[in-house]
């Protein structure tokens, strides 16, 4: 991609400042590259679950996108195949990834690269979940996946004021930013790590894509990123894609300028466009909390969100905890109440991470007949939790563990794919879970 743009103030996609490299760096062994000369520069391969109850901090110095973020995660530690293996799994014909040795002024990282051949047609909303719930991948990678795309769905829908699953991808329905998003998935999938990320520098002047002429930051860039910090980072350039802030966005825990953390691998994932006052690239840190202040530890991580409402039927506030959990809430539930004139109500509240309060709230105020929204911020002592898979004699399943210092790891089978295997098999649900509960035991003692 040229680093010139077409008219003056107009700066080249997809994705934006960033883009994809189709340019041919040959003359390197990609996967000795990254996990043999990464190894070397001081990265371990980071096995499944390396990340859990520690942190992966995005320093989104320059801005960020969908290509260096999987180039810097690939380049932290997480094994090449871990990505390749879940574009694969897609089943779309004619596509490959790699990663290159890429140089970003004096430092060195990787960059992400994406080939294709023959036509490959632009998708929908409807068509990419489909392709999701099609494919053979972990499941924390479809669900992660799955939430990226809602981020980037519901932006499009917003800015043309169309229903979501109307929404047509342009540029993020190409088969490059649909690698990018589902390799981010697996990557942080794979690490199974919290994720942390900076304010994100924003630039300015216009941009021409399918839509037009448009102004930067981009529209789709904007509405994502509801609920993140910005900042101006004065720079005539698109610094944040689309597709890298529906992954910042959906994925992040929280935002703020750096964790307490202690570092342990680092990776770098290079852009192609130089920039006139830093380096075009992305940051990513994996690392052991390091909280030492009572302020630190104190401050809230998480937002409660509640409504009152007294007109609901059972079956519509289903249907709103269901959009809610949709949007993005890490849990949602309804509570009983007696409100004003003795009138029976319900109390729907969600919980949400900073970067999910305002879609949350936009739900609330959408789906129920509430006037308001309430929310206060709270703090949440996790247990390290990862997603597992396990054979049992009805297939693949997948189980969550939850670690840590707190007694014997809690194990629980994923229902939703228990009762798929059930069906299939024509068994009980009971006796699904049960299989998998115990090839999950079996497995968990053997880690031990």
């Amino acid at each position: 991609m040229s680093d010139k743009p077409r008219f003056k103030g107009i700066v080249r996609p997809p994705g934006g400042g960033h883009g994809h490299a189709h340019s041919h760096d040959h003359g390197h062994s990609h996967e000795d590259a990254r996990s043999g000369d990464a190894t070397r520069f001081g990265n371990p391969r980071l096995e499944r679950g390396a990340g859990v109850g520690k942190v992966v901090y995005f320093d989104c110095f320059s801005g960020v996108a969908g290509d260096m973020s999987v180039a810097a995660l690939v380049d932290l530690g997480v094994p090449l195949s871990v990505v390749r293996d879940a574009v694969a799994a897609l089943g779309v014909a004619g596509v490959s990834v790699d990663v290159r040795p890429a140089q970003t002024g004096v430092i060195g990282g990787v960059r992400f690269v994406v080939e294709q051949h023959g036509a490959h047609p632009e998708r929908s909303y409807r068509d990419i979940t489909q392709l999701l719930d099609a494919a053979s991948l972990h499941e924390g990678t479809r669900h992660r996946a799955r939430a990226i795309f809602r981020r980037l769905a519901e932006a499009e829908a917003f800015i043309h004021r169309t229903p979501v699953d109307d929404v047509s991808f342009h540029e993020v329905g190409a088969v490059d930013a649909i690698a990018d998003i589902v390799g981010a998935a697996a990557a942080l999938d794979h690490l199974g790590a919290e994720v942390v990320c900076s304010p994100l520098p924003m630039g300015h002047g216009s941009i021409e894509c399918r839509h037009g002429i448009l102004p930067l930051p981009a529209p789709a860039t904007v509405a994502c990123l509801r609920g993140a910090p910005t900042y101006d980072a004065n720079v005539e350039a698109e610094l944040v894609t689309p597709t890298g802030a529906a992954i910042v966005a959906s994925q992040a825990a929280r935002f703020e300028r750096w964790p307490g953390l202690a570092p342990l691998a680092i990776g770098w994932g290079a852009g192609t466009r130089r920039l006139p006052d830093r380096l075009n690239a992305l940051r990513v840190v994996l690392g052991e909390r390091a909280e030492s202040s009572a302020d630190a530890s104190s401050a809230p991580t998480h937002h409660v969100l509640e409504a009152n409402v007294d007109d609901m039927t059972g079956e519509l506030a289903g249907h709103v905890i269901a959009k809610v959990l949709a949007a993005g809430a890490l849990d949602a539930w309804a509570t009983p109440l007696t409100m004003k004139k003795g009138r029976p109500g319900l109390l729907l509240s969600a919980l949400a991470t900073p970067a999910h309060v305002a879609v949350i709230e936009s739900v609330l105020l959408a789906e129920t007949s509430s006037l308001g929204v309430r929310r206060y911020g709270v703090t949440r002592t996790e247990r390290p939790r990862e997603l597992i898979e396990v054979e049992t004699e009805f297939g693949r399943l997948p189980v969550k563990v939850a670690r840590g210092p707190y007694g014997p790891p809690q194990i629980k089978p994923e229902f939703d794919a228990c009762a798929a295997a059930a069906a299939a098999h024509s068994v009980p649900v009971r006796v699904v879970l049960a299989a998998a509960l115990s090839a999950a035991l079996s497995l968990v003692s053997a880690q031990r």
